[in-house]
């Protein structure tokens, strides 16, 4: 029996996975958490034989929070289930530590079925067309400004635009207002950006606000 550690911030998200867990007897949801300290904190508390993780949740998350499993369960097969599917990214994933990685975007629960039995096993995997991408990338083509934003910056870049402002995203965050700030002053520069509406826009373009 697979046990899972599945970390998603999103509940219909995570409902649905549970019903197609429920169909297989290989597979079971031992743990749910919905930010990057309920992975840690479930991961000290319990052993799993797998994380199935979203890059993109409240809190720690992505890179970053790849990285900070593997000091702590250094053993732990990680498979990534995301709605980003650019090659830099996916890259960035596995050379962190990950051992699989998954679009949300695929319409064939047999694929996950597959990467988790795979991954867990100590294999590796990735969609075929993700995996396609990624090797034929020929990295002559600029990679988008937002993918040299730090896993923080990346956090309040998405944030900011979906509207929320420095105070509330120093609440959601657990920093200061003027730690946001710092970020969201770094994060601009970066995108060479003066205005929140264009913010927005690039998110939109670059379909962020998932």
């Amino acid at each position: 029996m697979i046990r899972l550690l599945m970390a998603d911030d999103h509940g219909i998200v995570r409902e649905g996975l549970k019903q197609l867990f429920n169909r297989v007897e290989d597979i079971t949801v031992a743990g749910e958490a919905v930010n990057g300290n309920q992975v840690l904190a479930a991961l000290q508390e319990d052993c799993f034989d797998l994380l199935l993780l979203d890059m993109s949740m409240p809190e720690i998350c992505g890179i970053e929070l790849i990285e900070q499993v593997r000091l702590l369960r250094p053993t732990l097969p990680i498979l990534v289930l995301s709605m980003h599917h650019e090659p830099q990214i996916v890259k960035r994933a596995l050379k962190a530590g990950a051992g699989g990685y998954l679009s949300k975007d695929t319409n064939d629960p047999q694929r996950l079925l597959t990467a988790i039995r795979r991954v867990a096993g100590g294999g590796r995997y990735m969609d075929p067309e993700m995996a396609e991408r990624v090797a034929f990338e020929t990295g002559n083509e600029s990679p988008p400004p937002h993918l040299a934003l730090s896993e923080r910056e990346l956090q309040v870049f998405k944030l900011l635009a979906q509207g929320l402002g420095v105070n509330e995203i120093a609440v959601m965050l657990f920093i200061s207002s003027k730690t946001v700030s710092t970020h969201k002053s770094r994060m601009m520069e970066k995108m060479e950006m003066k205005t929140n509406a264009e913010l927005v826009r690039y998110a939109l373009e670059h379909k962020l606000l998932v």
